[in-house]
């Protein structure tokens, strides 16, 4: 008799359905590491390391501001796949407005505390003058990005939740193929420098969030179904009274992202005490390790929108083989990028940056990354599941763990420098996969999984 794991995992249709959602994702995703390629590369051949230095710094900054808010495309997609497999089109145009709402208000917070911001960040690291001052001034050119960047989060969210992968896909592409584009253009044509840099990036998410707008436009009408009056019949109220329980939901997904966040700044800062060259080749390497967590979340992203729907349906048969297909899928991803890095990571570093100093520095550090994909596997899938579920909680708590795990391990191995920083990245990932792992075996054994935990 066939064992019913490998009964499912032969079921075609299954993996259709994944590699349906996963593939364009993955697509669109890996641009994005490309992007945060091409920048590195666009600026690593520039005269002088602390040009690499103080753009990885910058990025680094601004990311961590942007991605404290990506709960608002895990919120978006989690509550919007629910809606859909509840065929509700009212929660799912609420879902939608709540959204826009609140990424705009985030936003407009944000701009008017940049400044202070980007201050109080560089006051806390011992990076040099020079560093500094091209951090300074790509974070400040950034910033204006901020309404593009947040109301992207929810577009793509939406789209997810949606079943629609196709759309999210062009809208990350164009997105990046802009911000590639005018990066060569104004780095290296116009010979703008840093500046340029920060400004392609700026136009690219403004780009985005017109096609992100374009495709949420054309699926409003056969998904939601409602006419303007109709939505407008909801209410002020009730459009705040769903954004009350949004902001509950979103508090613990925040309080998540700023312990990850705060991880991946620590990584950046304590790597440029070290010196600029360390920072710089700890910013090439994490431009792989992020090609990894980007190429996995698109898998990520897929099993978020079949859980979701899944439990909004109330179906266990669908929510298990969505899971078990996706990790099917999951391993061969990582497996490969392991094989590659191992392989082929000193050529990789060398295309990057031609600096020698930085690529000598890097190389010293391809063993972790050869580790990296494996380890880190899990608790990207793991978390696809949980923000699927919308269960906060329970990946805030797993990243409190984490967090602790990460900090641990770096001052018990600080005598190691920067070899440190990556054991500590290393145990970080292993305990994020297994908390969350060790959570979901509990309540799959108790029967609760199928339960949604965002009301």
């Amino acid at each position: 008799m066939q064992n019913p794991v490998v009964r499912s995992l032969m079921d075609l249709s299954l993996h259709k359905r994944i590699l349906a959602l996963a593939i364009p994702m993955v697509l669109s995703n890996i641009t994005v590491p490309l992007l945060g390629l091409v920048d590195a590369a666009v600026v690593g051949h520039l005269d002088h390391s602390w040009y690499l230095g103080g753009v990885a710094l910058g990025s680094t900054m601004i990311s961590m501001v942007f991605w404290l808010f990506g709960f608002l495309r895990m919120s978006t997609t989690g509550l919007s796949a629910q809606a859909k497999g509840a065929e509700n089109p009212r929660k799912l145009a609420l879902v939608l407005l709540q959204g826009i709402f609140m990424a705009l208000a985030f936003a407009l917070i944000f701009l008017v505390l940049h400044r202070g911001i980007i201050n109080l960040a560089l006051s806390f690291s011992d990076a040099s003058e020079q560093v500094q001052f091209y951090a300074n001034e790509y974070f400040t050119i950034r910033a204006w990005s901020a309404p593009a960047a947040m109301v992207n989060f929810v577009l793509l969210g939406w789209l997810l939740g949606n079943q629609n992968a196709k759309a999210p896909m062009w809208m990350v592409i164009i997105t990046n193929v802009t911000n590639i584009a005018l990066d060569v253009l104004f780095v290296v044509v116009l010979d703008y420098g840093v500046a340029g840099a920060a400004s392609a990036s700026v136009i690219a998410d403004y780009t985005g969030a017109l096609v992100g707008i374009y495709f949420c436009h054309k699926i409003w009408g056969s998904a939601v179904s409602l006419s303007s009056k109709q939505i407008l019949s909801l209410g002020i109220n009730k459009l705040f009274t769903g954004l009350s329980r949004f902001v509950r939901l979103n508090r613990d997904i925040f309080l998540r992202s700023l312990c990850l966040q705060a991880v991946l700044a620590f990584m950046t800062f304590q790597g440029a005490n070290f010196g600029d060259d360390v920072v710089a080749a700890n910013a090439v390497l994490m431009s792989l390790v992020l090609m990894v967590s980007y190429a996995m979340d698109g898998f990520a992203y897929a099993i978020e929108a079949m859980v979701g729907k899944a439990i909004g349906a109330k179906s266990k048969k669908e929510l298990s083989l969505s899971i078990l297909g996706t990790f099917f899928w999951g391993l061969i991803i990582c497996c490969g990028f392991a094989l590659l890095f191992g392989a082929g990571g000193h050529i990789i570093v060398g295309l990057i940056s031609d600096i020698d100093s930085v690529r000598e520095t890097a190389d010293e550090y391809l063993a972790w990354l050869a580790i990296m994909p494996i380890v880190s596997m899990w608790c990207y899938l793991f978390d696809g599941i949980f923000i699927g579920a919308t269960r906060g909680k329970e990946m805030r708590n797993s990243m409190f763990v984490a967090a602790l795990v990460f900090f641990a391990l770096y001052f018990g191995f600080a005598h190691l420098e920067n070899h440190s920083l990556w054991i500590a990245m290393l145990g970080f990932m292993a305990m994020r996969g297994a908390t969350l792992a060790w959570v979901f075996v509990r309540l799959w054994k108790k029967g609760q999984f199928l339960e949604t935990a965002h009301a």
